[in-house]
């Protein structure tokens, strides 16, 4: 009689995943992907977004705009990394999807915020996987085999460097900087560490085709963190402003369904009180203004809307830049307003 020693054990029967450890993988998993942020059409587990999917509509093309595209999509062609700083409400969300969706690349996106570590970055371990396997070696005599292994669950940057999309980062310098020492690697050698991640695969190359656009406001908006210099020296930074008064036209044009009179007067009270008043007066404004007054004002002749209306509808528009505060600052706010109209 052989040795049992030597015997090949045929393994019978199927792998039985454990209910238990699977629902809390699946809680485990659902956690990450809040921490995480990410948002767009989904791709089962994958963030990945086709990129007509994210592009902007309806997105203004004026010269303004084309120009600015096409120096991000440049730097991108340049292998740079490329960050947009400017003021809330100036368009630089849309320009990076709209520059993202140019490349045909698909698109990954994150929104920054200060839950944002370096798992929600690159992944974790969501819990263990269970499962056992039967062995029938002796007629008659059963043996079961319980197996444990973790299961880790990639993040959007593990998943954007892997499968060389563009990734676009929202409100990049609301994250805390400790959470983005992982990108110095990515960027300086072509290589995306995943801490807690073991085995051969813990690192990934990056892919040839992998590309970021960041976006952030000025350093003097609250909740914004100064950055790393290491990190923010291999970005290009690309600075916006709010732009001309022909193109902030075409943006409201393209929301609302006004006379060009009407639009036009919207667009210059906006840009007359981004003017006057120490808070900021955005692109957006103009367009929630725009379409308050499609609602509140049955037409006007010419643009001539009635101040008291234009007052009342930037009031309720501008009012929550001032949330919190006492009811004299409400006043002053409203006096500012009607003074620059």
């Amino acid at each position: 009689m052989a040795d049992d020693s030597s015997r090949k054990r045929k393994v019978r029967g199927k792998k039985i995943a454990s209910s238990r450890s699977s629902k809390e993988g699946r809680r485990a998993k659902k956690e990450l992907a809040r921490k995480s942020s990410s948002v767009g059409k989904q791709n089962g587990d994958s963030p990945l977004s086709d990129p007509e999917a994210v592009a902007p509509d309806p997105f203004v093309e004026t010269d303004a705009v084309a120009s600015l595209r096409g120096r991000i999509n440049g730097w991108l062609q340049a292998d740079q990394p490329v960050h947009l700083i400017g003021p809330t409400g100036c368009g630089k969300t849309a320009l990076a999807l709209s520059a993202a969706a140019e490349r045909g690349r698909p698109v990954v996106w994150i929104n920054g915020d200060e839950s944002v570590d370096t798992a929600a970055l690159v992944g974790a371990n969501a819990g263990g996987e269970s499962y056992k396997e039967s062995d029938q070696f002796v007629s008659g005599v059963s043996k079961q085999t319980e197996i444990v292994r973790e299961r880790w669950v990639d993040n959007p940057l593990s998943v954007a460097v892997r499968e060389g999309a563009t990734l676009v980062y929202n409100e990049f310098s609301r994250s805390d900087p400790s959470a983005h020492n992982v990108l110095l690697s990515v960027l300086e050698e072509g290589v995306l560490e995943r801490p807690g991640k073991k085995g051969a695969d813990r690192s990934i190359d990056v892919h040839p085709e992998f590309r970021m656009i960041l976006t952030s406001n000025d350093v003097e908006y609250a909740g914004v963190h100064r950055q790393q210099d290491a990190l923010l020296d291999r970005f290009v930074g690309v600075h916006i402003d709010y732009y001309d008064a022909e193109t902030e036209r075409e943006i409201v044009n393209s929301h609302v369904d006004l006379s060009e009179e009407d639009v036009e007067t919207i667009v210059e009270t906006t840009r007359a009180l981004r003017d006057e008043l120490d808070i900021v007066v955005g692109t957006r404004a103009a367009i929630t203004a725009a379409k308050g007054l499609t609602v509140f004002d049955s037409g006007s002749e010419n643009g001539e809307f009635k101040d008291e209306l234009l007052t009342e509808v930037f009031m309720d528009v501008l009012a929550p830049k001032i949330a919190g505060e006492g009811p004299d600052d409400v006043e002053q706010l409203r006096s500012q307003i009607a003074e620059a109209l």
